[in-house]
Parts: C-alpha cells; structure tokens; sequence
C-alpha cells in the first residue's frame, strides 16, 4: 500500500483470518516511518509472514516463545512448503532455505522483538540477547543499555553459513555488456553502474542536478521517487567519475534525450509514458535481452560487486571504498569483499617485497 500523503509504500503482514498481525504491522510502520526503503521494509514483511505462519500452525503466543521454538522455526524453515503443515512427517532431500536466508529471517524476527521490548510492551527476551560489544557471554536483558560499553545485538539461535563470494565480471565482460546496448541511454545506464558502484535504485533516482561535470562527479540523494526506485543509503555522498562517464551522458542528452523537460536522468523514451522515470521492470527487461546478446549470465548488482573489487585490487583503502559504496561501515565492506584470491595475495605480497619472483 501506499502511505497516506506521500509516494512511500509501507507492506504489512495479514494472517489466515485477513487480519493485520498487529506485532508486525507495528514494526513495519516503525521502519517505514524512520525512512528505510520499501525493499527493506518488504523483506522484514515476507520473513515475518513466515514466523508468524510458523506460530499460527502450531498455536503459539508470539509473545511467549521459547529457544525451542525458535530452533523449531529453524527446521520448518528448512522443510519445502508442502511438508509444513501441522501432522506432515517428511524426510527432504535437501533445505528449502539456505543457511544465509535462515539467518535473514532471525534477524528481522530478532528485530522486531528488540522494537516490541523498547516500546514497552511485555515479550520474551529468547530471541535475543544483549552483550558488551567484544566480550563473551555475559547474556544481558533487551533494555540493558546503561553501560560504558556499547551493547551489541546477539541471537540465540544462529545456523552456520559459509561465507559467499561476490560475483563479479572481468573487463571483457563489462565491455561486452555496454557494447551490447543498443541505446545511448541503455549505455549510460551501465557505464554508471560500471563507473560508480551505484545500486540500481540509486542510479534511477538520479537528476539532473545530482551531475557535476565540471567536477566530473555525481552526487547520490535519497528520494521519493515517482518510479519508486530508493537510495538504500540515507547519507549523501559524491562519487567522482571519469571523463568518459561525463561524455558518455552529454552524447545522451544530445541525441537522445533532446528537449525532454524531466528532472529525472533515465526516461522512458520509445515506450510507455514518455518523459517519465524508467522503473525497475525496465531495467531488467533491458537485462534480458543484454544475456541473449551476449551469453553472459549476469546481475546488474554485479557490476557493484566488479566496481569495489576492482578498487581494492588497486590498493584504495577500504574506507574509502566504503564511503564511495554507501556503506553505513568499514565493517561492512570488509565482510563482503573479503575474498581475496591466492593470486591477490601473492601479488600484494610481491609489492611488498615478501615474495620474490625470481624462481632460479
């Protein structure tokens, strides 16, 4: 739905009765109203519709859940969606979810019972637990913040995942992709992503005032997009560009986009309402036909993935790739880009002077 008075959309979750499950729809509204994306916010929807699903089936209060409970939602999780209900017995032959989206789930669930317990209503603290940040044990309650140290959020229940690799494309791919457009704006729009590292709702909220090419940088501002698109980073930031991007948008503007009046950079312009802002369905219609093209499997959030990886091969500190990333931490970026190759290693051990090539 959309809120009232403004172009946000906030989800819900309804149960089997076609009512709002209060719980959720309270911290739904908590997250819509503190401004967080409409992705994010339909995420936390979908893995609450599950917790909630799992209590209903098995008549539980959401408020009286047990760490038992929990490991249990765990194995319904990992249970296909045809053995969930109450009386299957079923041997899967392999997980319906993964460790890493299981994990997901506890998160947001864990979320929205640290919001209930901050708001004053009465829960169960077996969701999470809170502990000085860099210590062990030492489980402290939800409302324990009165310390010197800064607590930091733990759940009781965790499943081991292993760490994923960012996919990434080499230079001859990105090349292959872009030349494969076979519009100036399709062409932009994956040099921007190439060039900056930007989301794709990020790159379909931008204006025209968001370019510096004097500068040769593009600014990035979170917005109420009439396409919907968000920046998932509340923060500003400025991102510098090569002349090539800044050419590669003048050559847009002068054949393609002509006299348009749009405030929005990435238009529709041979489809739909023309003038208005290209959605998300667009962009990854255009990444269909690019895959056919090409025969290169790709995601557009790869071109991210190849932007920040190729920074840190280069030797740009990681705070600085965070900032250019939109991170909200260093600690962030290092988790996710961790996956140095032995290759990466050797030649960063080469510059060193810790390893020579010299094999005689």
């Amino acid at each position: 739905m959309v809120v009232s008075g403004s172009r946000r959309e906030s989800w819900t979750v309804v149960g089997e009765d076609g009512q709002l499950v209060e719980p959720a729809e309270r911290f739904l509204s908590f997250l819509t109203d503190a401004g967080r994306s409409p992705n994010t916010v339909k995420a936390y929807a979908h893995d609450l519709r599950d917790w909630f699903a799992f209590l209903a089936g098995r008549a539980l209060d959401w408020a009286a859940v047990s760490v038992e409970d929990v490991a249990a939602f765990v194995a319904w999780l990992r249970l296909p969606p045809s053995a969930r209900g109450a009386g299957v017995a079923v041997l899967p032959l392999g997980e319906h979810c993964s460790a890493a989206t299981i994990n997901r789930k506890l998160a947001a669930v864990g979320s929205m019972y640290q919001h209930a317990s901050r708001s004053g209503l009465a829960v169960h603290a077996a969701l999470s637990v809170w502990r000085p940040a860099g210590r062990r044990g030492g489980a402290r309650g939800f409302l324990h913040h009165v310390s010197k140290s800064r607590p930091v959020a733990a759940p009781v229940v965790r499943v081991r995942a292993g760490r994923r690799t960012p996919r990434t494309l080499d230079r001859q791919e990105v090349e292959a992709l872009i030349g494969a457009c076979q519009r100036r704006r399709d062409r932009l729009l994956l040099e921007v992503l190439a060039s900056t590292g930007m989301r794709v709702g990020e790159a379909l909220g931008l204006r025209h005032e968001d370019w510096d090419a004097a500068e040769r940088q593009v600014r990035v501002i979170a917005r109420d997009n009439d396409n919907r698109a968000r920046s998932k980073s509340l923060v500003p930031r400025t991102i510098p560009v090569p002349a090539s991007l800044v050419r590669c948008y003048a050559d847009y503007l002068i054949e393609e986009y002509g006299e348009l009046d749009s405030d929005y950079v990435f238009v529709n312009l041979w489809g739909g309402r023309v003038g208005s802002p290209l959605k998300y369905a667009a962009v990854y219609d255009l990444v269909r036909r690019l895959r056919a093209r090409t025969g290169i499997d790709f995601d557009p959030h790869w071109l991210r993935h190849t932007y920040a990886t190729g920074l840190l091969r280069s030797g740009v500190p990681v705070e600085v790739v965070s900032s250019l990333l939109g991170h909200a931490s260093v600690a962030t970026t290092s988790s996710t880009y961790a996956h140095l190759t032995v290759a990466d290693t050797r030649a960063a051990l080469t510059r060193a002077g810790v390893l020579t090539e010299d094999v005689s």
